[in-house]
């Protein structure tokens, strides 16, 4: 959704002139908008908003509007900058206390001071603290916001070890219409959503899109059941549908190429959020459908925490020679990519998200490797015994590591006009559109599954990173994010000639 145009059409209504979107909650096919405003308002002015709402929301989506009047009072907005400081800048936060915050409000909107040492104040301006703490009371508090800093006498204490909330804001999914039903389980449902849009919560979804991949399985008790890869343009996804009896045999009749669709619910499975399909029918999305690209905040002019630097395979002119790579793949663009994070959380549905701690990315133009994105980044919480063990990385290695919405701004500026690859891409994935998103980076990139694709061109006992290298004959260093992405490009690019071409994603 184009935020920024919403809140413009919505502040041409009088009574909102000064209205602040507070969040979208999304059930089902209904997002409820939550607007503030500091003005008296009467039920025309919300039916206007309404009708404004509608505009923006997706088709067969129905919007409605939730308005609240609230006048900030000093006191109030004190404690939000303190509490906002702890969730967002625990090591700044430690270091300051409600007393420490100066407000004044007035008709305009408001100014804040804090009071920080010395010591502490270079890293609120240049961290961009202030301007942060700014914006977040524009987005809560009618009018304008500004801060300062001034400096204080401070005794220091440890940080506090909080993860950050979820998230008050859930962007609203785009569907689209399903067209040549056939009923396989006669589900019979009208819209799609995007894959890349599938989100904790959503029950009764569906998704449409082309099968990649297919195989019939059989559970401990000699069941059968069926995994599948689809994609839809916007995404990939991969999951296990298990059928009925009297549905079956129609449900073996499907083939890689066909277009289908499946209806389940988002549902939590060994502590991650899944698709869980509970019916397959035939669908396609509409003639020429073609994605609709979410409305995202411009690349950053330059980099300002990370600069790429030029990377070479050494061995690429033998193994990756322009002979051997299929006509036309010189001209595409990826994105290889790989993180390492503090555990397994990617959705803020399922409990507190997770934390990047380090993003490493090749760039592969002109049928070559050619640059690398590597990068710490700064992590306010301690990093779990477990962590450390896998990936060897320590909290004292991301001390002084740029901060995930700086680092961010930098690999979406990486990623801009890139199509994305990954080993297991979604899980990735899933992580770089939540942290960008609360920056306004809207990731939105065709993404490739090297899982999928080794499933489709290979023969292996599993498709884990270190296997599908070892079929290779690549050797690298696992669990660490350079590495890894390194060696997944260097693997994509196997598969690209395996296959013949570049997939359709």
């Amino acid at each position: 959704m184009k935020s920024k145009e919403y809140l413009e059409r919505i502040r041409e209504i009088p009574a909102l002139s000064r209205a602040v979107l507070k969040k979208i909650v999304v059930e089902g096919n209904r997002a409820t908008f939550h607007l503030v405003t500091d003005l008296t308002y009467h039920d025309e002015d919300v039916k206007a908003a309404r009708a404004v709402t509608q505009e923006f929301v997706p088709q067969g989506c129905e919007a409605e509007v939730r308005v609240v009047k609230s006048v900030p009072s000093a006191e109030g907005v004190r404690a939000y900058i303190a509490d906002y400081l702890k969730r967002e800048y625990p090591s700044s936060a430690a270091f300051i206390s409600p007393d420490d915050i100066a407000v004044e409000t007035d008709a305009a909107g408001g100014r804040f001071v804090i009071g920080v040492a010395d010591s502490e104040r270079t890293r609120m301006v240049r961290g961009n603290v202030l301007d942060a703490v700014a914006a977040e009371l524009c987005r809560t508090f009618p009018g304008a916001w500004t801060g300062d800093c001034r400096s204080v006498e401070k005794t220091m204490e440890a940080p506090p070890e909080e993860p950050l909330p979820p998230p008050e804001i859930i962007v609203a999914p785009r569907v689209f219409t399903i067209e040549n039903y056939k009923p396989i389980d006669g589900a019979n449902p009208k819209y799609a959503v995007y894959i890349a849009d599938l989100n904790g919560g959503q029950t009764g979804v569906t998704v449409c899109g082309t099968i990649s991949f297919m195989e019939e399985r059989m559970t401990k008790k000699g069941k059968p059941f069926f995994s599948f890869s689809i994609s839809d343009g916007s995404g990939q996804l991969r999951l296990s549908y298990f059928t009925r009896k009297a549905t079956l045999e129609k449900v073996r009749a499907l083939k890689v190429g066909d277009s289908v669709c499946f209806t389940g619910d988002m549902e939590l499975f060994n502590g991650s959020l899944s698709f869980r399909p509970k019916a397959v029918d035939y669908g396609t999305p509409p003639e020429g459908f073609v994605p609709e690209a979410r409305p995202s905040r411009p690349a950053p002019a330059r980099y300002t925490a990370v600069t790429p630097e030029p990377c070479e395979d050494l061995v690429q002119g033998k193994l990756f020679g322009e002979t051997s790579l299929p006509a036309g793949f010189e001209k595409e663009k990826f994105v290889v990519f790989d993180l390492e994070t503090t555990g397994l959380n990617n959705n803020p549905v399922a409990g507190p998200m997770d934390r990047i701690i380090e993003v490493g990315a090749v760039k592969i133009e002109g049928g070559k490797i050619s640059e690398k994105f590597s990068t710490f980044v700064a992590c306010p919480v301690r990093l779990p015994e477990e962590i450390i063990g896998i990936t060897g990385i320590t909290d004292d290695m991301l001390v002084g590591a740029p901060p995930v919405e700086t680092v961010m701004a930098d690999f979406y500026k990486f990623c801009e006009g890139c199509d994305l690859v990954g080993h297991n891409v979604q899980f990735d994935y899933k992580f770089i559109r939540y942290y960008g998103e609360q920056e306004g980076y809207l990731f939105d990139a065709k993404t490739f599954d090297t899982v999928t694709l080794a499933q489709q061109l290979l023969r292996l006992n599993n498709y884990k990173l270190n296997t599908v290298a070892d079929h290779f004959g690549f050797t690298f260093r696992h669990h660490r994010a350079f590495d890894d992405a390194f060696v997944t490009a260097k693997i994509f690019m196997e598969l690209i000639k395996l296959n013949g071409g570049v997939p359709k994603a």
